[in-house]
């Protein structure tokens, strides 16, 4: 028969809904499933014995299939999010029981414990798989790079996506200011400082400031001018679960806190004016940050001048060039009048709206 879980593993659970389906007639794993279900938020559905419903199966965000139930589980459509929880590892037909549940993971008690836990904490969160994460670095000092960091996120939020714009430089004034957004409210990075382990994603965005309909993350004007890379880590981490579009402002210096941001971009944009000196520096900035990511690319900003266009200055620096942004005359006075970069037609937001399209998969909806 199908049981659900009584009120008192209810409040063990601790959680909000949302959490896996707990098939399994051993007691003793299912209170080891329902502590890692409350350490990680969720509160699971259980199913007493085989009898499961076909909606509970294919409903669920995860399945956790104990091992004891395995080879008497009726037969039920395969699909993605089902692990197979036991204890034996040396069990030589634990990979053929996962098999028949359609199982792609198996998880072995105790040491899988901190794996399941983020498996669980994902599935009570309604991630959507990781965001696509985009750094952004000025070649050198007011190359532009804070500018079309925000052209970016005001982009890919305009266009409907989930965005998550993140400060990684405190010694840049703060996006906020740049975004006109200093007094909004929410928290900013030192509220983090402390932050370790696994920081919850949906949290992490409902506590941050919403200007143009992106979530901001950025630095105050307080006496905290450094986060520990842990936190910074964590943070991340936290803002990629969430999905959608994340776009980071770097800054020059690679620190312990800059190099857990570069570990996890999927792609970094390296900003050169089109000039001599500025392809020098940035020269020496790609050479730095280069072994630390595996995806970087130029955006040159015009204008370029004879013998110096942008396909030159990426031979030069022996990197693919994403694009060049010309000159945009209207752009100073649009940050004076205190409207964010790329929200007015110009060559910025046409830069933007042209590389989310050429990165981004066709038809991919990770809106809110």
């Amino acid at each position: 028969m199908t049981g659900h879980v009584t009120a008192e593993r209810k409040a063990a659970a601790g959680g909000r809904q949302g959490g896996p389906l707990i098939i399994t007639e051993d007691e003793t794993l299912l209170d080891d499933l329902l502590r890692l279900c409350a350490a990680a938020g969720a509160l699971p559905e259980v199913a007493h014995g085989t009898s499961v419903r076909a909606e509970q199966w294919s409903g669920a965000p995860l399945v956790l299939v104990g091992d004891d139930c395995a080879d008497r589980l009726p037969d039920a459509a395969h699909r993605e999010g089902v692990a197979l929880v036991g204890r034996d590892p040396d069990d030589p037909g634990v990979w053929k029981r996962a098999l028949r549940v359609g199982a792609r993971h198996v998880a072995v008690l105790p040491d899988a414990e901190g794996w399941l836990v983020d498996r669980i904490a994902d599935a009570a969160e309604g991630t959507e798989g990781p965001a696509l994460t985009v750094g952004v670095i000025g070649g050198r000092g007011g190359a532009g790079a804070s500018t079309l960091a925000c052209a970016l996120a005001v982009g890919a939020a305009r266009a409907g996506r989930r965005t998550m714009l993140i400060d990684a430089d405190p010694l840049g004034g703060g996006l906020d200011v740049l975004l006109g957004a200093e007094r909004a409210d929410g928290l900013r990075w030192p509220a983090f400082a402390g932050s370790r382990g696994r920081v919850a994603c949906r949290a992490l965005e409902e506590s941050l400031p919403d200007p143009h309909s992106l979530r901001l993350l950025s630095w105050d004007r307080g006496e905290c001018a450094a986060v520990p890379p842990e936190a910074v880590r964590a943070v991340l981490a936290a803002a990629r679960r969430r999905g959608g579009v994340v776009v980071v402002d770097l800054p020059r210096g690679a620190d312990g806190a800059a190099a857990e941001v570069l570990g996890q971009l999927d792609l970094g944009l390296l900003v050169v004016p089109s000039e001599l000196r500025a392809v020098a520096a940035a020269h020496r900035v790609a050479r730095s940050i280069g072994l630390l990511m595996g995806d970087l690319r130029m955006v040159v900003r015009g204008p370029c001048g004879p013998g110096l266009d942008g396909e030159e200055i990426a031979r030069l620096l022996a990197l693919p060039l994403a694009g060049e942004v010309p000159e945009d005359p209207g752009l100073p006075r649009a940050l004076a009048a205190g409207r964010a970069p790329g929200a007015d037609r110009g060559p910025l937001a046409a830069f933007c709206a042209e590389f989310w399209a050429r990165v981004l998969p066709d038809g991919e909806d990770v809106a809110a």
